[in-house]
C-alpha cells in the first residue's frame, strides 16, 4: 500500500500551493486513493477519495476543499453533484452529467487513474473527455486531453527494478503540454506536483487481472 507525500506548487512561478498526504492500493473494487490535502500553513484544508473499478472507470469520487464539496461517479457517463457545507438544506446543490471518460483536477489520484484507464503501449497514444474540478471551488469544467506513452524506462533499486513510465499530457483546446512520470500508481513528478516523500513502494499495477503488459 503505497504511502507519502507530494508537493504543489505553480507551473509559472514556482510558488508553493500545499500538500497531499496519501495513501492507496488496489482493492477488490479495483484501486482506491485516499488523501487529506493541506494548505502552505500545513492546516488541513480538504480530502480526496477516489476509487476506480477492475475497468479503471471512476467509480466513485469526493473530494472536500475550502468548504466545497463534489460527491462523483458513473451514471449514465460521469455524473456529480457539487455542494457547499453551509448550504445545509442542498437547495443550492448542483447536479452534472458529460459523457466523458475519467474526472481530472490538482490531485496525483487522477494522472495515475487515466493512466491506467488507457492502458497504452509504448509509442501509443489516445484522445479522451475529461471533467475537470478546479481549485478554489471545485467548479467543473470539460475538456479534452491527449496522452503519449513516450517510453517505460528501467531503474535499478534496493528491491528490484523500476519501471517509470513517461507520458505527454496535452490539453487539446490550449495547446498546453507536460511530461508526467508515473511509477505502478506513484506518480514521481508531474507540472505542479512533486513526489516529496514515499513511505512505502509503488504497487506495479493498479489492476494485475486487466494489466495490457
Amino acid at each position: 500500500m503505497p504511502s507519502g507525500r507530494y508537493s504543489f506548487h505553480d507551473t509559472h512561478d514556482g510558488t508553493p500551493l500545499g500538500e497531499e498526504r496519501f495513501s492507496c492500493a488496489p482493492g477488490p473494487s479495483g484501486w482506491r486513493y485516499t488523501a487529506q490535502t493541506l494548505g502552505t500553513d500545513g492546516e488541513p484544508d480538504g480530502s480526496v477519495d477516489l476509487t476506480l473499478d477492475v475497468l479503471s472507470r471512476p467509480l466513485r469520487l469526493e473530494l472536500h476543499t475550502g468548504g466545497w464539496q463534489i460527491r462523483a461517479g458513473l451514471l449514465d457517463g460521469l455524473s456529480w453533484v457539487r455542494s457547499h457545507r453551509d448550504d445545509t438544506d442542498g437547495s443550492h446543490a448542483r447536479e452534472g452529467n458529460d459523457r466523458a471518460h475519467a474526472f481530472t483536477g490538482r490531485s496525483p489520484a487522477f494522472l495515475v487513474a487515466t493512466a491506467r484507464l488507457l492502458r497504452l503501449r509504448v509509442g501509443g497514444s489516445s484522445r479522451l473527455r475529461v471533467v475537470a474540478f478546479t481549485d478554489p471551488v471545485l467548479a467543473p469544467r470539460t475538456l479534452d486531453q491527449g496522452w503519449t506513452l513516450d517510453a517505460v524506462d528501467t531503474h535499478p533499486t534496493d528491491s528490484g527494478p523500476l519501471l517509470v513510465e513517461r507520458y505527454r499530457v496535452a490539453d487539446l483546446e490550449t495547446g498546453d503540454e507536460g511530461v508526467v512520470h508515473l511509477a505502478g500508481d506513484v506518480v514521481l513528478a508531474a507540472p505542479g506536483i512533486e513526489l516529496e516523500q514515499l513511505e512505502t513502494p509503488p504497487s506495479k499495477t493498479v489492476d494485475p487481472a486487466h494489466d495490457a503488459g
